[in-house]
């Protein structure tokens, strides 16, 4: 199956869109692509860059959208986020203005531009603003489907994580966006909640854990947060323990949102988190020769991740004994 990029794949889609409704707008931050030129050259009225100021983008964004313009707002994705992020909470977030934020290069995937460029808090200050959707991308497939989104919006704004690097399509099938979650793999017993692009890991997990132990572990790709509750709560029913995944602090982070769910229904499964510990995050940001090292560095790589759900697996075995 060959690899795709993301962003190709959302801008691809968006372009359909914009050359049949002139309201659709593409607003960026110095940023191209070569899906996006093909935009600017044939859709020059519905295209503006504002240059390298991303908290003039969103205000503009803002704006625009008030007067009625589906308005999707580009740019690396710390600094359409982290750097604007005042315009972010009173425009989109308290003043209710819906447009869709894109962020291109999440988690660590500008891995060799040092720590600037990671984007590794974001799920947690982001969930914190009202009035927003997070869509963390799993891959090119369900990307070009959150272009429908960004291209027919709500009244809620919604923040498109995607990622820098290539990778296999897992969805060929519809997104159902209002389940905001789909079982990847079957299982019983022991679950791993993941997102974003570190899903693809956490499918070769769940092969090696089966390998080694005969256990199935069920694996659920959370695209959406807010976290729909109910369908987790579902879907989590008659587990013994919970394992969550992500590439971004633990901090507030994905982990944190499904330990805040089961706390506030009052739901006693044992949690163990996965992620990048804080007091060391930044030290391990600054190694160099590519994605996976800093992942190892942070105990986030395959093997990292692994080792850590097979020693719980190996306390709960040996308890049941």
């Amino acid at each position: 199956m060959n690899k795709q990029f993301q962003r190709d794949a959302f801008f691809d889609k968006v372009y359909e869109y914009a050359r049949k409704d002139r309201d659709v707008l593409v607003l960026v931050a110095d940023m191209s692509a070569p899906s996006l030129d093909k935009f600017r050259a044939d859709l020059p009225s519905q295209f503006i860059n504002v240059g390298i100021a991303e908290q003039n983008a969103i205000q503009i964004a803002s704006g625009l959208a008030f007067e009625g313009k589906k308005v999707i707002s580009y740019a690396i994705s710390p600094f359409i986020t982290l750097r604007a992020l005042e315009q972010i909470r009173v425009s989109n977030g308290i003043m209710g203005i819906p447009i869709t934020i894109v962020g291109m290069g999440t988690g660590l995937s500008y891995a060799n531009d040092g720590p600037t460029h990671h984007l590794i808090e974001d799920i947690s200050i982001m969930r914190a603003i009202p009035n927003i959707n997070i869509l963390n991308i799993t891959d090119a497939s369900m990307a070009s489907k959150a272009a429908e989104i960004a291209c027919n919006p709500t009244n809620t704004t919604t923040y498109i994580r995607l990622d820098k690097d290539k990778f296999e399509n897992i969805y060929n099938i519809d997104i159902d966006w209002d389940a905001g979650m789909h079982p990847i793999v079957k299982g019983e017993d022991y679950v791993l909640l993941t997102t974003g692009t570190i899903t693809h890991l956490a499918v070769d997990i769940a092969k090696r854990i089966y390998t080694e132990y005969q256990i199935k572990l069920k694996v659920i790709d959370v695209f959406k947060i807010p976290i729909n509750s109910n369908l987790l709560l579902k879907e989590i029913a008659g587990i013994k323990r919970i394992f969550t995944l992500e590439e971004h602090f633990l901090p507030g982070g994905f982990g944190s949102a499904v330990c805040e769910i089961l706390a506030d229904n009052d739901v006693l499964v044992p949690t163990t988190r996965i992620g990048i510990n804080l007091q060391d995050a930044y030290k391990s940001c600054y190694k160099y020769g590519g994605r996976n090292i800093i992942r190892q560095s942070m105990g986030i790589d395959e093997d990292g991740i692994f080792n850590k759900i097979k020693n719980n697996l190996n306390s709960i075995i040996s308890e049941e004994k």
